[in-house]
């Protein structure tokens, strides 16, 4: 992983995050704990975290920042499975699974990480059922997502896809209190492409129609979505 360079670690208790993050149901101590094991980075825009085929030896935390989780397919073209942001915890599936990274993870924008090793991360996910519980929870419910957009995307075509993704990210980008105000995607064009499978000149075709429409504002690689009930109804229109 490239870094520049280690930052101060964050104190967990105080950080704005927690509130979102499982680390939310540890104890005082449990928390501690965690603080005094854990490493923190600054990272670039574009920076990998850990790639494909790797074996993961703790897991990360985002403090601050956006990451994109994607395969490669065998063109080398990326398919972007997920993008996490503020109080994600990053590999830990693979981590309990005993398994080599299914996927990679680089920054989409300055991003704070946290890496908590394996020994202290396994000692606490023993130690408190609450938190296995959030963890098995988090599983489960990135599983059903997964396989409705699995389901979306063999059945859907591009235009109701994209509508469906930027609605997606209108969550990811903004907080569930700012979902009826404007927020900013800050995304660029081939990102988005992969997301949702297909050529990035279609994708801005579509995102000039969207535009043309009223249903969106986009200036450079920023998007603003302006009505998401109506985009709602592109999205659902098969």
């Amino acid at each position: 992983m490239s870094i520049i360079p280690n930052i101060k670690p964050s104190i967990c208790h105080e950080c704005d995050e927690i509130s979102n993050s499982s680390f939310r149901l540890l104890s005082e101590d449990e928390t501690q704990a965690i603080a005094r094991s854990k490493t923190c980075f600054l990272l670039k825009k574009n920076q990998v975290i850990f790639t494909e085929g790797s074996r993961l030896n703790g897991v990360f935390c985002i403090n601050k920042g956006k990451v994109k989780l994607y395969k490669l397919g065998i063109d080398g073209k990326e398919q972007i499975i997920d993008i996490s942001k503020e109080g994600s915890l990053l590999g830990f599936r693979m981590l309990l699974a005993e398994e080599l990274s299914k996927v990679s993870a680089e920054t989409l924008e300055s991003t704070s990480i946290c890496f908590i090793p394996k020994k202290p991360f396994l000692s606490l996910l023993s130690n408190n059922i609450k938190f296995q519980g959030a963890l098995l929870k988090i599983a489960c419910q990135e599983l059903g997502v997964m396989t409705d957009s699995i389901t979306n995307f063999a059945q859907k075509p591009v235009r109701e896809r994209l509508a469906g993704i930027l609605l997606v990210l209108m969550k990811t980008y903004g907080t569930e209190s700012s979902l009826d105000f404007p927020v900013e995607i800050n995304l660029s064009r081939d990102d988005l492409a992969n997301i949702i499978g297909t050529a990035t000149e279609t994708t801005i075709r579509i995102l000039r129609e969207f535009k043309d429409d009223g249903l969106i504002q986009a200036k450079g690689r920023k998007i603003t979505v302006l009505e998401p009930k109506k985009l709602m109804v592109v999205a659902r229109a098969s």
